[in-house]
């Protein structure tokens, strides 16, 4: 689904013109649900079929071959498993999905097929690909990785293969045993068959595989070969001639049928085993009885049905006989030959046959056969009379339903459709995401700009901008005469154009100038002598006067250089013989480097417009290849240079190849959807790869299926752009302080912990400050990502202080709908036309302030399930300003690589909505109205969540996340009114102005309804989060309701960006809540098998055979395979093993992340499939769940797991920063206390301080919702799990944190010796990270911290710079411990003391190295201590032993020797009543008066006085 791992909502706008489907070939399920077919232009189409009636609709197309498709084929076993194969023209195949159209898996071979068989080999269980076509052997594939298994091989005259069989002969009993391998029969070109016998276990590493036997036949250029399955003696061969019995025994021509005249066969199959069905390229299906005395002494009696009456002596004529033919009353003549297709269906325990045909008008054809006795055959043959035609029972094609459709499928540009219905053909489109305008250019010359989401809201949604005439505003450019082809804004490609340039090409051979605001033309360059099919922008690293220049390609073969600064063309380049396929550039060496279709390259100067010289065959490869190295390098690894889309992408293609050049590879596989010789085609579409470089919230994109259609347009919602663009507006506006005072960064805390940590020096100071300089300033320009927008709206007057008055009054003038004119002094009425200005019109500024807030109206109004919860639908509307739609949104699916699945508006038809009496208002509307009314309302309520698992898991994330942001955000709302009450609300902006009463009032106002707002966002979200299954549900949907991907959930667990991050965690753990203790269960049974075993001593290392799994992918052992194999029978949902190892390594990570999860958040109820195995443990501990104590495998396995990805060393498999490590530190963190007993804690702990080291650095203290760099990300998250860990197990954490400190001050007394650098242990770089957890901790778990107080003190000791306690008391440099009463300090002395859980006192040197003495001083824990004002003596008091005692600290003769610490003085106390009740924090307080008396000052409010 990805365009990266972006989330990204596709929505089809397809128009009123249904895109053209020229058929190339036609398959139908299994289960007869769906129909696919593939055409010309390399679009699929998957049909939605009703099984009884066989009525066909167009469901969605599936979109990204290049190149016309050639065959179809299916790829798994199981019925349910709807996957098929597809295979182009230009080597491409792809495995789709056909419930969601997704694309599965997609290579890109050498070979090009021309025939797929799938086929269930004898041992195996799983579908297998025998492939032929354009090259001299049989490749053997695997539908699901699309890897060739193995290849079978010619020895004798190699040829290409033009027809295949793969069959596995019958048992026979007696002397005819005959081996049941499988059998591979072929027919090459010139007419030799071949045939393979399999053994079975081939595989690519056996020595090449050669043909058995091989014999010549007189049959040149075959087209189809069957073998009779109900009779393996005959064999059919089809020519385009004629038509061919062979005896499968010695292969002897049987009998032989010439084609009808004008016609030509195409192939044909058995229908018994004396009744074939051919088919010719006409179209007609012509059906022949064999003659039975031809095959009677080959068949073996046994294998022939009805024995007797083949002998009857009226079929002993020796020519096969024509008895039906099916034809089409009325049929034009094709332009080219249709696809057609035999299919056997088993319905009702009845078989019965249908003929496929699909043509190129698109049309799909399908004949029932008849079912005709052999007595009505033999009267058949006795009268000679002419055979019976029959006419189709099926026929329908995209247009029809297109125009079924009332009323038609809307487009973008609608609203300028005159009545007629037939609007201008739209031929061109391109989106400027700046100023969020869509440039359109049709197909009578005018080009039309329009702002996008506004005419995208007209087309979809309902609200008051229906009622309006003429809006949105639109301009026109009128200057061609004919057909504009292309479009492009140089400053969207590279900023050193101007911003106002829009240039256009078209049919009257013309490339025209434009000034995009004032509406008028610039200048019309007429240099070429053809139609301009394509313009684009030469690299940046040009000199500077080609850098002002754009270049243009025409069907003359020329290519022009045009300054847009001069006016003039500064080189022709017009001497190609064959259309140009590919430009490259060469800057430095002042080269354009034109590569043609015929392969020849021309180089060309581009100073002086010299043709260098002319390059043919390999030499001309080389220089192209060279040229994407160049790029390569120049630009940083993307190789864009200037890349030409018109091309055969498979060109490019080999080129990569034989190179081994990755990103030509790349490139090459995402080349658009056009082909060669469609120059009129424009550039072609190359979705996928530009979404992901622009990163707008919105970007469009023109869809041709072919040169002729007009253009459908898609819409690609990138969520994750829309969110940043949304907060970095929010922040955008707001100053440092504001920022601060909203808790959004909280930088100033967190330095203050750092400081502690570094040396009180006065230098450090000044680093301080100046690192709060730079925090200030990193805040002040939060991610600027909108460095083009100009806010010379009202925030730009705000920050310049201008007097608040003219802010109010703009305000009051945008309300009119007026804008300040401030785009480069272009003010108002741009539009040609001066209109009155009334409030309507949104004249003036081309820019849009709130453009990502219209976006995300515009997207969750699409994707908000209305109709489920009528009061929140009314909240929507009201106050959060959504929008219904109006009609079926037709949404799509983007795959990896550019692929796409996009649904047809037809389908909805389906949709037939419940037939409620219709309301007053409804029978004054036309019909069509109230119907599309309520397929709309069906659709959003439930047809939408039933379409597809990956639809509502990407739609619900996107609603999910977006409600979320505009929660945190400002009294986000989509209703204009109270959007400029917003404005003049943001906090940056309300300090200067001075309040009124009426005001006042209003602020009142607006603090109510901001907490409605955000009540409503919360509602949207919860509603999509956790109660859309059981609405669904309700309204009778349960079965077909598709629930979110559990996986898809998983993969986004840490992804980029935080609220979608947030929505995936929160949409898992409701999906996991939901299936209760079984369904996880199931779940955990079912991922249990992929995860990778780790065992507990080494890292895995690298497997030496050649086709191990790449290291840190471990190889499942043999128990885990034969675990699958059981899983396999019970479960549907992953029913097949992963085919390559890349599959297998993502299910490893879905698997550690999804056990993980299920492991961390409900980990104490799952019981898990190896109860088989540790029953006997079971009995014992009696414990039965599955991350509990009985089952302890899977727990040890996911904490392994998750370990290891929190060690492993930065490696090209597993960089240091990716959301999968991330999700592994995050499970760490929140699923602790199961993960314990398996981990080595401190091993963790380091590891995880290891990430926060720099967080000073990074500042990720900003806790707002922009994504981080991955480093910083990555800190984010190790710091929330130390937090997760520490308030877990704050035991655990201190004990193993004091171990590893003193591990750490042994090193440091003994570093000079052993060499090491202590600075850079983890221990010393993370310092500030351990006082905060350490001073959180002491904040959260009073308790649990004083019964470790002596431990804490070390962590303390350790981070705290000591020279902070020379001249500050404790409680100034870290006043949180010294809330305990059992700590003490004395700054006089320098001492440090602490009473212990277990009596002790622990006495803190802190001259020079921190040296500590343990006292043992009482029998129970210290309640209290505290020094004498001098420092002289100690005083201890212990409240559950009643005693208090005094120390007495000697030192040695003149400091000298061993300190000694002894009591002096004990006295027993009154004990306290009823302790239990009591704060133990607040037992006790010991304070001296003087420096012999202590106040001892109890809970209970007695104060005793003690004297030395």
């Amino acid at each position: 689904m990805t365009a990266g791992n972006s989330l990204v909502v596709p929505i089809v706008l397809w128009g009123r013109v249904a895109p053209t489907h020229c058929i190339s070939c036609i398959y139908l399920s299994r289960d007869q649900k769906t129909l696919v077919t593939g055409c010309y232009d390399g679009q699929i189409c998957l049909w939605q079929v009703d099984p009884e009636t066989l009525k066909m609709t167009p469901r969605c197309l599936l979109v990204g071959h290049t190149a016309p498709i050639m065959c179809l084929s299916r790829a798994s076993v199981i019925m349910e498993q709807n996957y098929i194969v597809s295979s182009s023209e230009s080597g491409e195949m792809c495995t789709w999905d056909l419930i969601d159209g997704k694309c599965r898996e997609a290579v890109k071979l050498n070979n090009i097929h021309t025939q797929m068989l799938p086929y269930v080999s004898a041992g195996g269980e799983d579908i297998r690909l025998f492939c032929s076509g354009y090259y001299p052997e049989v490749l053997v594939m695997d539908p699901f990785s699309l890897e060739v298994l193995f290849t079978l091989s010619s020895r004798v005259n190699p040829d290409w293969i033009s027809a295949l069989h793969v069959l596995r002969p019958a048992k026979r009993k007696g002397r005819f045993l005959v081996h049941t391998n499988d059998v591979v029969l072929a027919l090459t070109t010139t007419g030799t068959v071949k045939v393979w016998t399999l053994l079975g276990h081939e595989n690519r590493h056996s020595e090449p595989l050669y043909e058995h036997e091989s014999k010549q036949i007189r049959c040149l250029n075959a087209l189809a070969m069957t073998c009779c399955p109900y009779n393996q003696r005959t064999v059919l061969i089809v020519c385009s001639k004629y038509w061919q019995i062979f005896d499968a025994g010695d292969f002897s021509v049987l009998c032989s049928v010439t084609a009808p005249r004008g016609e030509r066969w195409m192939a044909g199959d058995f229908l018994a085993a004396d009744r074939v069905v051919l088919w010719s390229d006409e179209g007609h299906g012509y059906l022949y009885k064999l003659p039975a005395n031809k095959l009677k002494g080959k068949a073996l009696s046994s294998s022939v049905a009805d024995n007797k009456e083949f002998h009857t002596p009226a079929a002993e004529c020796d020519q096969p006989y024509l008895y039906y033919t099916l034809t089409q009353p009325g049929d034009k003549p094709l332009s080219c030959p249709p696809a057609m297709r035999l299919v056997t269906v088993q319905k009702h325990n009845k078989t019965s046959k249908y003929l496929l045909r699909g043509d190129s008008e698109g049309v799909v054809v399908l004949w029932t056969l008849p079912e005709i006795s052999s007595q009505q055959l033999t009267q058949i043959n006795q009268k000679d009379y002419k055979p019976t035609s029959l006419p189709p029972t099926i026929k329908t094609s995209l247009t029809a339903a297109w125009e079924a459709m009332k009323p038609p499928p809307v487009g973008i540009l609608d609203q300028l459709d005159s009545g007629d219905g037939h609007g201008i053909k739209l031929t061109s489109s391109i989106y400027l995401p700046q100023q969020s305008r869509l440039v359109l250019g049709r197909e009578d010359g005018s080009i039309i700009i329009v702002p996008a989401t506004q005419t995208v809201m007209l087309q979809l949604l309902h609200g008051n901008h229906q009622q309006y005439d003429d809006w949105p505003p639109h301009q026109v450019l009128l200057g061609h005469s004919g057909r504009v082809n292309c479009l492009l804004y140089p400053h969207g490609a590279a900023p050193r154009y101007d911003r106002t340039h829009l240039v256009s090409g078209a049919v009257d051979f013309a490339v025209c100038l434009w000034d995009l605001y004032a509406g008028t033309l610039i200048h019309r360059f007429c240099v070429h002598a053809g139609e301009i099919t394509q313009l684009m922008v030469p690299p940046d690293n040009c000199s500077p006067r080609l850098q002002k220049c754009v270049c243009s390609v025409a069907s003359d073969h020329s290519v022009t250089l045009l300054s847009l600064a001069e006016r003039k063309c500064v080189v022709l380049a017009s001497r190609h013989l064959f259309p140009v396929v590919t430009i490259k550039w060469r800057p430095l060496d002042d080269f354009m480097i034109v590569g043609c279709s015929d392969g020849a390259v021309y180089v060309w100067q581009m100073e002086t417009g010299h043709l260098d010289r002319v390059l043919h065959g390999i030499i001309a490869e080389e220089v192209l290849y060279a040229c994407d190295e160049n790029t390569i390098a120049a630009t940083g690894g993307t190789a864009a240079g200037g890349e030409l889309g018109l091309a055969n992408p498979a060109v490019h293609f080999f080129r990569g190849l034989r190179h081994r050049n990755l990103s030509a590879i790349r490139h090459a596989t995402q080349r658009g959807l056009h082909q060669l010789q469609q120059l009129h085609g424009g550039a072609g579409s190359d979705h996928g790869n530009q979404i992901k470089a622009k990163g707008a919230p919105l970007m469009i994109q023109g869809l041709r299926t072919n040169p002729k259609d007009p253009e459908s347009h898609i819409l690609f919602f990138d969520i994750e752009a829309l969110i940043v663009q949304l907060l970095s507006d929010e922040y955008g506006s707001m100053s440092p302080g504001s920022l601060e005072a909203q808790g959004l960064i909280s930088a100033a805390e967190y330095h203050k912990v750092a400081a502690l940590t570094q040396s009180a020096s006065p230098d450090a100071h000044k680093k301080i400050a100046d690192f709060f300089g730079r925090v200030k300033d990193k805040a002040g320009d939060v991610e600027r990502i909108l460095k083009e927008k100009d806010r010379h709206g009202i925030l730009a007057k705000m920050k310049e202080g201008a007097e608040n008055v003219q802010t109010k009054l703009q305000a009051k003038v945008e309300s009119v709908g007026l804008k300040p004119s401030t785009l480069d002094g272009k003010g108002e009425g741009w539009n040609n036309n001066d209109l009155p200005k009334n409030s309507l019109k949104r004249n003036g500024a081309f820019s849009e302030p709130n453009a990502a807030m219209e976006v995300a109206q515009l997207l969750l109004s699409l994707l908000h399930a209305w109709g489920m919860d009528p009061d929140l639908d009314r909240v929507c509307e009201g106050k959060l300003g959504l929008l219904r739609p109006m009609v079926p949104v037709s949404f799509g699916v983007l795959s990896k690589g550019g692929y796409m699945s996009l649904l047809l508006p037809t389908w909805q038809t389906q949709l037939e909505p419940a037939g409620e009496p219709a309301t007053q208002l409804e029978q004054r509307l036309p019909v069509e109205l109230v119907r599309q009314e309520r397929l709309t309302r069906a659709f959003t309520a439930r047809a939408h969540w039933e379409l597809s698992t990956t639809l509502t898991s990407n739609h619900l994330l996107a609603v999910v996340s977006l409600a979320n942001t505009l929660m945190s955000m400002n009294n986000a709302t989509f209703v204009p009114e109270q959007e400029r009450n917003r404005k003049l609300h943001r906090p940056g902006n309300r300090v200067a102005v001075s309040w009124n009463k009426a005001e006042e009032e209003n602020e009142e106002m607006y603090t109510v309804q901001q907490a409605q707002i955000k009540q409503g966002w919360s509602l949207l979200a919860t509603l999509h989060c956790v109660l859309l299954p059981d609405k669904v549900a309700a309204q009778g949907g349960a079965k077909s309701f598709k629930r979110p991907q559990v996986e898809m959930m998983a993969r986004r667990w840490q992804h980029q960006c935080l609220e979608v991050r947030e929505a995936a965690q929160a949409l898992l753990l409701a999906e996991l809540g939901r299936m209760g203790p079984k369904g996880r269960k199931a779940l955990v049974d079912n991922w249990s098998q992929y995860l990778p075993q780790y065992s507990t001593q080494e890292p895995i290392a690298p497997q030496s055979q050649n086709h191990s799994p790449p290291p840190g992918s471990p190889v499942p052992t043999i128990e885990q395979q034969q675990e699958e194999e059981e899983e396999d029978e019970e479960e549907l949902s992953i029913a097949r093993k992963p085919s390559s190892i890349a599959e297998l390594k993502q299910k490893q990570t879905t698997a550690v992340v999804l056990l993980g999860v299920i492991g961390a958040e409900f980990g104490q109820d799952v019981t898990n499939a190896r109860e088989r195995r540790d029953s006997e443990q079971r009995r014992k501990s009696s414990v039965v769940e599955g991350f509990g104590i009985g089952n302890n495998n899977l727990a040890r396995h996911t904490s392994m797991a998750l370990t290891h990805l929190l060690h492993a060393p930065h490696s090209s498999k597993l960089p240091m920063h990716t959301a999968l490590r991330r999700a592994a530190i995050d499970l760490i963190g929140r699923g602790f206390t199961v993960w314990e007993p398996y981990l080595d804690v401190s091993k963790v702990l380091l590891g995880l301080l290891e990430m926060c080291c720099d967080a000073d650095k990074l500042v990720p203290s900003m806790t707002y919702g922009l994504p981080l760099t991955p480093q910083a990300d990555s800190c984010r998250t190790a710091r929330h799990a130390l937090m997760l860990i520490a308030t877990a197990r704050p035991a655990a954490f201190i004990t193993t944190m004091a171990r590893e400190v003193a591990r750490f001050n042994t090193l440091q007394q003994n570093a000079q010796t052993l060499n090491v650098n202590l600075a850079a242990s983890v221990l010393a770089r993370a310092k500030p990270e351990i006082l905060r957890i350490v001073e959180q901790l002491i904040d959260k778990m009073q308790s649990e911290m004083s019964d470790l107080l002596v431990e804490v003190m070390d962590i303390i000791l350790h981070c705290l710079d000591p020279g902070h306690l020379k001249m500050k008391p404790l409680n100034d440099v870290f006043p949180a411990v010294c809330r305990f009463n059992q700590v003490s300090h004395c700054p006089t002395t320098r001492r440090i003391a602490v009473g212990g859980r277990g009596g002790q006192l622990a006495l803190y040197e802190l001259r020079g190295n921190v040296k500590c003495q343990t006292v043992t001083a009482h029998q129970a824990p210290v309640t209290a201590l505290a020094f004498s004002p001098e420092g002289k003596f100690l005083v201890s008091y212990s409240c559950s032993e009643n005693k208090l005692c005094f120390w007495q600290t000697s030192s040695g003769m003149f400091g000298l020797g061993n300190s000694q610490t002894r009591c002096i003085k004990s006295y027993s106390t009154a004990p306290i009543n009823d302790v239990s009740r009591l704060n133990p924090m607040r037992l006790a307080r010991l304070i001296w008066i003087n420096n012999r008396t202590v106040t001892l000052m109890l809970a209970d409010g007695s104060e005793t006085r003690f004297n030395v």
